[in-house]
């Protein structure tokens, strides 16, 4: 199982600085998810570290073994690409065994590598196949396939599946979950700007802003306790709620929002917080219906528009006095329609407070 340190990496292009000092520890055998907007900066990382970009300044440590400097194909790493850059003449057995034949190995090496590639990724019928014979998601199994004959220390992934159609992105998500769980010794690196992924296959995801990294953590650890307003809003399917708003001193704390609702947030230490401005954040997902005549703090609001997805429906709903649509992911079970007038609130562990840095308040 092997290692991976990565210490104040830093890519400049001219004057132009990519990535701003990277430093980040990837355990043997794990699965990493490098997510973030475009221009973050994690395909360069990616790149970096296989060896197709030059490191301007730092240190990649493979198993301890400084690498800036070894080829590409002296580091144990095998990367797939978006495109599945597949020899169009070639078969899928042809493609698969390319490598290995430039490498110099035998026939019966060869064979027995593509065809435990084939049997892991099932292309054992579509061994003597051209590409433009098969789907897309073949195709990716090809490329991936490919990778996995040179039997590498590391796996890379660039955006992997983002050409597939939605129903062959799920379908192929679960075959490199699969493929992981069969080689479980092997350290994988996928980048993403598909959260869904993100979540769904990683051990832990490092999230990039501006070639930095915002926080590293578990699926869970990401979602339920984010350390910043970045990570709180790019993590979650809709993103996180944001309002603006003042924390006023009182026994318990108190959120005076600019939307006039008045939230208990419970921290202690009152008087350190008085007038500070604040963004509290509420998950679509976690808001609660208030009954009609009920008491304490509730928004209410109107609205706007209704995203009926079948089994949640999505409401865009008018505050008065918020700057932008609150969003609320409900089931369809309660039917609602444009200009419904609504009361809602949330449980205070669901309520989330940033200072004006952008920082998670935590106590």
């Amino acid at each position: 199982m092997v290692s991976l340190a990565l210490k104040n990496i830093r890519k400049s292009y001219a004057d132009f600085e990519v990535l701003h000092g990277i430093d980040l520890e990837i355990r043997p055998g794990e699965f990493i998810v490098f997510v973030g907007p475009s221009g973050c900066g994690k395909s360069t990382l990616l790149r970096s570290i296989a060896g197709l970009e030059t490191i301007t300044s730092g240190d990649l440590l493979i198993d301890g073994e400084r690498m800036n400097n070894v080829l590409p194909s002296k580091r144990g790493i095998s990367m797939v690409f978006q495109s599945y850059a597949l020899y169009p003449h070639m078969t899928v057995y042809e493609n698969m065994a390319f490598g290995l034949r430039i490498a110099g190995l035998s026939k019966t090496k060869i064979d027995e590598a593509v065809r435990k590639a084939a049997q892991i990724l099932q292309l054992g019928d579509y061994l003597q196949r051209l590409p433009k014979a098969l789907s897309g998601g073949q195709r990716q199994r090809v490329a991936i396939g490919r990778a996995i004959v040179r039997n590498p220390r590391i796996f890379l992934f660039d955006e992997p599946l983002s050409n597939l159609d939605a129903a062959l992105r799920v379908a192929t998500r679960i075959e490199i979950a699969k493929l992981k769980e069969s080689m479980p010794d092997v350290t994988m690196i996928y980048v993403t700007h598909d959260q869904v992924e993100a979540m769904t296959l990683a051990d832990r995801i490092v999230v990039f802003k501006d070639g930095h990294i915002e926080q590293v953590g578990s699926p869970f650890e990401l979602y339920r306790k984010p350390e910043n307003l970045f990570v709180a809003q790019f993590i979650g399917s809709p993103a996180m709620n944001i309002l603006p708003g003042t924390l006023k001193a009182t026994p318990d704390v108190q959120a005076v929002l600019d939307c006039d609702v008045v939230l208990d947030v419970g921290l202690q230490d009152a008087a350190r917080y008085a007038g500070q401005k604040i963004s509290v954040g509420i998950r679509p997902e976690n808001i609660i219906f208030a009954e009609p005549g009920s008491t304490g703090p509730v928004f209410d609001g109107v609205i706007d528009f209704v995203e009926n997805l079948g089994e949640v429906q999505i409401l865009y709903v008018d505050l008065p006095g918020a700057r932008q649509k609150f969003l609320i992911k409900t089931a369809t079970d309660r039917m609602f329609a444009r200009r419904d007038r609504i009361r809602f609130t949330a449980k205070p562990e669901n309520i989330y407070l940033f200072d004006e840095n952008g920082k998670t308040v935590v106590e």
